[in-house]
């Protein structure tokens, strides 16, 4: 059953997580450019990380696509092996393998693109999705997730154009929602506010959400990556699974029947969606055969004080401690304000010079 088929008779579908910060994290994705070569180059890895949000719950297995256009591939001194082609196929490819061990779904994930930020042309930047979109159609994925899109040219105008959407309200989408660069509250109460827009223009659609797994409740408008801990201080803020029970209940409740993750969900978060919705889903994930819904496992424990904490009340007015006494529990977010076709955001073939890094360093000590 498709993608449509299966919202439309009312199923709550479980999306996955977040492939790119977890396998930064396990030593296949490099922070900076956050290519997803590794669908080419470690399979295995890639192979791995969808049969754990499979077991934990995913109906989606979304294809580590992020980044891979020819563009980002060779951005700023960046020389890999593979084409942009090359690693879309191979990561369709290990979705479709995976997918097939479950009843899942294959998503083609259309990535943004570093043209748009140049200052591209629209017929440039069109043409950079429209190869995206090519291997997707070849491969048969199931449907398509654009992005993280934004501005005059998004992919959902290419994917209309080209591929024959019959259902589709403009400018091409059956399925709207948010995805990345802030967390779930922040998200959910996007959709709503998308949920009243749509419906009071007279259209319908469904309605997804694919938050961060981070509180980013003092970010600015452009997301988590204007915090200073962006990308490697943001442990501290990981939502905990008793947050994303939270989350699960908030976006059903709100509509929202494509509830899934982006950076910083791991497979037990997924599970933890799962598990809040197995009334409303009428099952559990494989993953669920070893956790105790609400900490009941922890009756098994050795310790009294540890059996004591084995029930729902318990973990749900739980305030948990940082262990980072003199650290802020907000921060300041950077705010250069440089926006598409600003002299920062051009991008270039050629390595960041050591000049260009300097006189970055200088902006960012004297507040921008």
């Amino acid at each position: 059953m498709n993608i449509l088929k299966r919202l439309d008779a009312g199923e709550v579908v479980i999306g996955d997580g977040g492939f790119v910060f977890a396998l930064e994290k396990r030593g296949y994705v490099k922070a900076g450019p956050w290519t997803p070569e590794a669908a080419a180059e470690h399979p295995e890895a890639v192979r791995q990380l969808h049969r754990e949000f499979l077991r934990a719950g995913s109906n989606v297995m979304q294809t580590f696509t992020f980044y891979a256009s020819d563009d980002k591939l060779e951005n700023r001194g960046q020389t890999l092996s593979f084409t942009g082609r090359q690693i879309n196929e191979a990561a369709c490819d290990l979705a479709r393998e995976v997918a097939n061990e479950g009843d899942a779904l294959v998503a083609g994930g259309v990535s943004q693109t570093p043209a748009y930020l140049s200052g591209k042309t629209e017929e440039e930047v069109k043409a950079i999705f429209i190869k995206q979109i090519d291997v997707f159609v070849q491969k048969n994925v199931d449907f398509l997730i654009a992005e993280k899109s934004g501005g005059g040219v998004t992919p959902c105008h290419c994917i209309t154009a080209h591929i024959s959407v019959s259902k589709c309200w403009s400018p091409g989408a059956d399925i709207v929602g948010i995805n990345c660069h802030f967390d779930p509250e922040t998200c959910v109460k996007t959709v709503k506010l998308m949920k009243e827009g749509v419906e009071k223009a007279g259209l319908k659609a469904h309605y997804m959400s694919q938050p961060l797994a981070f509180h980013t409740p003092d970010c600015g408008c452009q997301g988590f990556i204007d915090l200073p801990e962006f990308p490697f201080g943001l442990e501290p803020r990981i939502l905990t699974r008793m947050d994303m029970h939270k989350y699960a209940r908030e976006a059903y409740n709100a509509g929202i029947r494509y509830i899934g993750g982006c950076c910083g969900f791991e497979p037990y978060h997924i599970r933890a969606l799962a598990e809040e919705l197995e009334a409303e889903r009428g099952c559990l994930p494989a993953g669920s055969e070893k956790h105790g819904s609400w900490g009941s496992g922890l009756s098994l424990h050795t310790k009294p004080w540890v059996r004591a904490r084995a029930r729902r009340d318990y973990w749900e007015k739980l305030k948990p401690a940082s262990g980072r006494p003199f650290c802020p529990s907000m921060s300041t977010p950077d705010s250069w304000g440089v926006t598409k076709g600003h002299a920062d955001l051009m991008q270039q073939k050629e390595a960041t010079s050591k000049e260009q890094l300097e006189a970055l360093f200088d902006k960012a000590s004297q507040g921008h």
